[in-house]
């Protein structure tokens, strides 16, 4: 089978995973109202949604060993419309014209982002101190967007995106390492590196999970934004990559960032449906054993009292 083809299969497998746990973790979110987030670690249906993304992680990963990633990334964003739709089918409800309105805005936006900063090849991969450095920048920023304040759902998306951005530019750095025969031995610097990815992937997943309680679409369309925009950043700042077309991307690219920004927020007014049967089965809450009922004293019969057998 054609190496370029394998790759499409795979980020097309590898984007309805995501799509799904994106829905698992909002639908769980719906039944979970106010609780704390740590909570959801008893329920099932989480370990379910952390399997679905582990799943597409792993397939997104192979699929960039069969393709380039030009072709591999745009792929991703199907994720926000499979899910959409997705989620919509199990709430029992039609998409609505906003939210397809959105969703195509949002994809406009993010493949003109995809395409300008498809430039050239990096030139290295981060080192021991600018990984220290990013995720030292980049935990303050998620920290301040995870603050407690208003719409929180739509700060906690962002923080995801950003979260799972920065895991990927750490990964590649654990990955060359990890593979490079050549090398030293994998070091204490590179095992460091391997634990931030670690915390950054978990922190993603709960920021995610907690976003999804204000609906599915705006918080997923900002984790779609969020996550490439984070890793350009690092990759302009850091790795070397440069826009397609110089200073003269720079146009395309905000153009794009306007686009996703009102898909965003078309999302973001679709009003979000009432509650509907949850599409994994309920857990049954533990019921409070029930007090004894007092038995009412009978009077002592009297002396002239029949009693009868």
């Amino acid at each position: 089978m054609n190496a370029t083809l394998v790759a499409v299969v795979l980020s097309l497998v590898s984007a309805v995973a995501y799509a799904a746990a994106a829905v698992a973790q909002e639908r769980l979110a719906a039944r979970s109202s106010g609780r704390g987030v740590l909570r959801l670690l008893g329920r099932a249906a989480w370990w379910l949604s952390v399997a679905l993304n582990a799943s597409g992680a792993v397939l997104h990963v192979i699929a960039l060993a069969y393709g380039p990633l030009t072709l591999v990334q745009p792929l991703g964003a199907l994720t926000l419309v499979a899910a959409v739709p997705m989620g919509a089918w199990l709430a029992g409800r039609r998409v609505s014209a906003v939210e397809w309105r959105g969703t195509a805005f949002t994809l406009l936006g993010l493949a003109a982002l995809l395409i300008t900063a498809s430039g050239p090849a990096p030139d290295d991969v981060l080192s021991g101190s600018e990984a220290l450095l990013v995720a030292g920048t980049a935990a303050l920023l998620i920290g301040t967007l995870a603050w407690p304040g208003s719409r929180p759902g739509l700060r906690h998306a962002t923080a995801s995106g950003i979260a799972s951005g920065v895991g990927s530019a750490l990964t590649q750095t654990v990955t060359v390492a990890a593979t490079d025969r050549s090398g030293p031995p994998i070091g204490i610097e590179v095992i460091g590196v391997a634990l931030l990815v670690a915390a950054f992937a978990t922190g993603g997943l709960l920021l995610s999970q907690s976003a999804y309680r204000g609906g599915l679409g705006a918080p997923l369309a900002l984790v779609t934004v969020a996550n490439p925009a984070a890793a350009a950043v690092i990759g302009l700042s850091l790795l070397g990559e440069r826009l397609r077309g110089g200073g003269a991307g720079t146009v395309p690219a905000l153009a794009g960032a306007a686009l996703a920004s009102w898909g965003v927020v078309l999302l973001s007014r679709a009003a979000r449906p009432g509650p509907s049967p949850a599409p994994f089965p309920a857990e049954p809450e533990p019921e409070p054993e029930p007090e004894p009922a007092s038995v009412p004293r009978q009077p002592h019969p009297g002396p002239g009292h029949l009693t009868p057998w």
